[in-house]
This record gives C-alpha cells, structure tokens and sequence, in this order.
C-alpha cells in the first residue's frame, strides 16, 4: 500500500481554523468570568519527557511491579525492555516518526509496552479492540493510514482483527516476535510538545468514525492532572478496565507509571461479572477503579449483603462516560465511605477529562450532580450563540454550550479538515500553546457553588454505555443497504429486570 506519511501531514494547521466569532468585549467579558469563578486553572508541570523515559528512570533506581495482567507480571525494567524489543521490530518493519502505528487485540500488559515501543519511535498510537467487527478495524485503520498492525494476543487470534487488516491493506505484525530482537539503543524521539501522541476514533453522523488527535503535551497533562486531583503516590494501584477504544484506557494504562505506582489490566470475564471485580480489587490491592456510572450501579446491586471490608483499600472510585445520577451517587456514600467517588468529565478531543468533581453530602440535594471545575491547564467557557451567529458569555446560571480551550485541546480530525473547522476554533479569548477552542455540543451552566452543571447535549449525540454514539451515524449505516428508503433512530431508555 502507499505510505500516507507523517499525521501531522493530514491535520488541519491552526491558519486553516476560523476565529471563533465574538461580539467587541465579549472574548474578554468570557475571560473575566472564567477568572471570576475559577474556570482557569495554571500551574507549572514537567511535561517535556515522554512516559518510556520516567519508566526507565524508575528501573534505574528501584525496579518494582510496574504492569499485571491475568497472565503475567512485568517489572518496570521488564516492561522497558519489552517496550524497546518491541520499538525494533516496528522500526525494521518501516516505522518512521510520525506515523501511525495500530495496535489490536485484548488489552494486557503488551499493549501497554507496546505504546511505549511506539513513543519511543515518535509514531503514533491507534487501537483496535479485538471485540470490534472487521468493517469497524478496516475504517479504522484506512482512515489512520495506519502503516502496521501490531497484533498483541498471544492465544487465539481476533478473526475480524485480521479481516479488517487485510481489508485496509495493512501489514500485521506480531508482538510475540519481538523476543527475537534486541532491545532498540535509540533515545525517545520527541521532538516537540504539539508533536502527535495517539489518535482516537469516535463515532460520526455521516457513519464515518472520526479520528480525534491529540498531542504529547495534551496527554501528559491530563496524566499529571489525574495525579495531582486524585492524590496519587507510587503506592496507588490502578485498574486499567477500559476498552483500547476508549479514551479512558490511555491514562488507565499511563498514570501509575509516572510515579513508580502500578497499572492491573482487568480482562473482559472480570470486568463484566460485578462480583469477580470487587474481589479481584481486593486480591491485587487495587486502589483506584474507574467506571461507567451503569457499571458503578451494578456493582453496588450485586455487593448488598458482601462481606465486611470488600473494597476496604479502595481510595477512588471514578465515574466517567455517561452522566451520574444523584441517586446512585448517594448510594455510594452511603455504602462505600470509605472510598471518594469523583465525577469525571471530558472529551475524547480534549486529551481525555477535562473537569473533576469529588462528590460530597451537600451536591445529594441537587437533582442533577456538579461534573466539577477544570483541571490543571484547561480553560472552561460558557458561551451561548446569538441570532447573528456570534458568541457570547454566559453570566453564571445561564445555560449555555461548553467551549475548551488550553493545553488540552488536540490537533482535530485526522484528514478530516471539514469536521476539524465544524468543532475546532481559533482561540480569540486566551493566548494558549494550543491556540484552539473545541466547541464541546454540551450544554451546561455555572452554578453558585464555582462549579459546572452538565445539562445534556446540544446536538442528536448519545452515550450508551459510556461510548458516544451519534444517531446520524447509525442512520447513515442503515441507508446504505439497497431495502431501505429511510430511516430515523431514536434512543429508548428503559430498565433490565435483574
């Protein structure tokens, strides 16, 4: 197949963007009231260094249990050796910084050496889940132009995983040869902090996925970000639960790593079964889990009448990708003080969260919960448009839609310069590195307390299972079929009967 080239080829520069359109003093009426009400938050961090280099640090001088999974255990000098193993098979394959490097299979501890392999070579990163259909890793892939597949299962091999490939004309490599090279000697090649780290695929109305990018000081920041508000030491053990597709599943895999902490990979057969969960946090000393509120609900219906002390080392439980409930937020409190359950909320274009809101007593009077205030770094505005089509501030209690801005905005959609201008901006309110403003599609509101309300969407997106689904997609999908003229989707809620 034709080499596609370097990403950052096939993504729109900041000149391509329009300026956000503002009334005269509306961009710095917007700035005031973020300042006003702490929707702003600086601080200084260490982001020059890529993850590999804070792994063999820490090798160096303590080597530890850094990466589980269900099969084995890799210590951070076993984990940055395979990392570089790994980095020489992609690089006499061809890779060249760049990049864009797949990665499929079942998430495990290979795959998280395997992101290192590809930060050290400066590719790029993009997953495909074993679960995904072979239509699912084709467009993923092509739309990529993925220049390998890196084909992580040791056991039976994904059918689809392979079909997909074959499809899109991508060669497929596997991780078990890697034992057969010598560790590659090169330092990382990080180059710069707007350099593309990893992109991601979300779902798209015309049924073509979109593939967010975003940048190594984007993901680095929300990993610091993540430490910083969860209070994280070398002593916390995080779950890594999510899908390879899910933005999630970067930091899940990451964080601990910057701090000489560990990451357990939790197969799908744990991760399903509420009961094996808990009882697999207990056994491996798991101190942060992070799920979708549907799941949260789930565990709490299956632990009733548990043994005293289940979950008793669990610091943090995370709830993300779907809004929580009030109710269900006050179960938790009631069933697990001992662990603090924090709100989470961000954009898959955004470098993954970008609001945090630890859940008290108080926010159980409210019907619908806080998602929180910014993390390091970000920039929340509250804009709402007027007939004329421009901007303008929202004064607190207003609805209005969420815009981001600061270092965790990523690079747009890769070869997708039309749905890059749709959501992107440039940034007319602050001077920031990224210079961009994501336009979210959420509505929300300031509340009196400092902090945001998340009020539901502004366009015909939907989550399902934490997964963001756009109904235009679906309905783009069932058009093609020769039998059907039209189609309208819509979502049903209802409950299962358990």
């Amino acid at each position: 197949m034709e080499r596609p080239g370097p990403a950052a080829d096939r993504l729109l520069p900041l000149s391509g963007l329009e300026e956000l359109p503002m009334r005269p003093g509306q961009p710095e009426r917007a700035r005031e009231l973020a300042v006003r009400h702490a929707m702003t938050r600086t601080r200084e961090l260490d982001i020059a260094d890529p993850v590999i280099t804070r792994v063999e640090r820490w090798a160096a001088e303590r080597d530890r249990p850094a990466v589980a999974d269900e099969r084995r255990r890799l210590t951070y000098g076993e984990l940055a050796e395979e990392a570089r193993r790994l980095a020489a098979l992609l690089e006499e394959a061809g890779v060249r910084p760049g990049e864009v490097v797949g990665v499929g299979g079942r998430r495990s501890a290979t795959v998280v050496a395997a992101f290192l392999a590809i930060e050290l070579l400066g590719a790029l990163y993009v997953p495909a889940d074993a679960t995904w259909p072979a239509a699912r890793v084709r467009d993923v892939l092509s739309q990529a132009g993925a220049v390998a597949l890196l084909d992580v299962d040791e056991g039976e091999r994904s059918p689809a995983l392979l079909e997909g490939a074959a499809q899109a004309g991508c060669p497929v490599l596997r991780a078990l040869e890697a034992s057969d090279f010598e560790p590659w000697t090169g330092k990382p090649r990080l180059h710069s902090l707007d350099q593309p780290r990893y992109v991601l695929f979300t779902s798209g109305s015309t049924g073509r996925p979109k593939g967010a990018v975003v940048e190594h000081r984007g993901m680095l920041n929300h990993l610091w970000a993540k430490v910083i508000d969860l209070e994280m030491t070398d002593a916390d053990v995080l779950a890594q639960t999510a899908p390879l597709g899910f933005d999630i599943s970067v930091w899940q895999m990451l964080c601990p790593l910057l701090l000489g902490g560990r990451v357990e990979v939790i197969g799908d057969e744990v991760g399903h079964d509420p009961v094996a969960l808990a009882r697999t946090v207990d056994e491996r000393g798991i101190t942060i889990v992070e799920l979708v509120p549907t799941m949260v609900r789930h565990l709490l219906d299956d632990l009733a009448g548990a043994p005293a002390g289940t979950l008793g080392g669990l610091r943090w439980m995370i709830a993300t990708g779907e809004e929580l409930p009030t109710e269900l937020a006050r179960r938790w409190l009631e069933t697990m003080p001992q662990a603090r359950l924090l709100n989470a909320y961000g954009p898959t274009e955004c470098s993954d969260d970008v609001t945090h809101h630890t859940v008290t007593h108080a926010d159980l009077e409210l019907r619908r919960l806080p998602i929180g205030t910014p993390i390091v770094n970000a920039d929340l505005y509250v804009l709402r448009q007027e007939d004329d089509g421009t901007w303008a501030a929202c004064e607190m209690g207003e609805v209005g839609e969420l815009f981001v801005g600061g270092l965790c905005v990523g690079r747009g959609y890769l070869g997708d310069p039309d749905r890059t201008r749709a959501a992107f901006f440039r940034d007319p309110i602050a001077d920031t590195p990224s210079g961009r403003l994501y336009k979210t599609g959420d509505a929300v509101r300031l509340l009196p307390t400092g902090t945001l309300q998340y009020l539901g969407r502004v366009d015909r997106q939907v989550k399902i299972a934490g997964v963001r689904m756009e109904l235009g997609e679906i309905e783009a999908v069932l058009q093609r079929h020769p039998a059907v003229a039209a189609a309208a989707v819509v979502v049903h809620e209802f409950t299962p009967s358990r």
